[in-house]
């Protein structure tokens, strides 16, 4: 009996984590499209990215009912339990870059009018680079337990933030010394400021990783410190 027990819950995690992986493909994609559409004026693409709100959202609550169903049927213990709690976490996360990729998609609208810069948005496609990468190497370290993975993830998060900030630095000055480019470089600083948030859920997400592994809750800790 504690057999047959054990294997459903092997296949009911297993069905939870593929659904996880389902919803971070989705917000993979968002989060592309959201930026492709910012930097190309692409009124269409941004639209898209707003319809596709509603899956990510309706994911999340399928797959938080799964899991507490989980937890209330077979009580999970030690390691276990770590693993369904990461899941959850990790679905809050996901979502909340779905929304920050839909007001990447908001500000794409708002300047879809608007010429596009002489720079074609280097600076906002470089903080791009950066955390794609992010996303999927968080991913991947959450589908594989790798906390190797997901401490280079968490370190990887500063050049994102200084990304951020350059980018804030560079348009305040341009909008002092052009105020008539204010609407457009302050929805440029609103995207940007979403793809540093974005990275901060992928942080999040590899954070995780380390905690259903080592049990350890490394949130607070330097990335320069190994797990105890």
């Amino acid at each position: 009996m504690s057999r047959h027990i054990s294997e459903k819950y092997d296949e009911e995690l297993a069905a939870v984590q593929e659904s996880l992986m389902e919803m971070g493909g989705l917000v993979e994609q968002q989060l592309n499209d959201a930026c492709r559409a910012l930097i190309t004026h692409n009124r269409e693409l941004a639209n898209k990215v707003r319809d596709v709100e509603q899956s990510v959202n309706t994911l999340e609550v399928e797959l938080d009912d799964q899991c507490v169903s989980i937890i209330a049927l077979r009580q999970p213990t030690a390691r276990d339990l770590r693993v369904m709690m990461s899941i959850m976490k990790a679905v809050t996360d996901l979502e909340r870059i779905g929304d920050e990729a839909d007001r990447i998609a908001k500000m794409a609208l708002h300047v879809a009018d608007l010429p596009i810069p002489a720079n074609q948005y280097a600076d906002f496609h470089t903080i791009q680079s950066d955390l794609v990468p992010m996303l999927t190497g968080a991913l991947d370290a959450f589908a594989r337990a790798d906390t190797a993975l997901a401490l280079s993830v968490i370190a990887d998060d500063e050049k994102v933030d200084e990304g951020y900030a350059a980018l804030v630095r560079k348009n305040i000055t341009e909008m002092r010394e052009n105020p008539e480019d204010v609407e457009h470089a302050m929805n440029l600083i609103w995207a940007a400021r979403a793809l540093e948030r974005i990275g901060d859920h992928a942080k999040n997400i590899s954070e995780y990783v380390v905690y259903q592994v080592e049990g350890e809750d490394v949130r607070h800790r330097r990335v320069d410190q190994e797990p105890t």
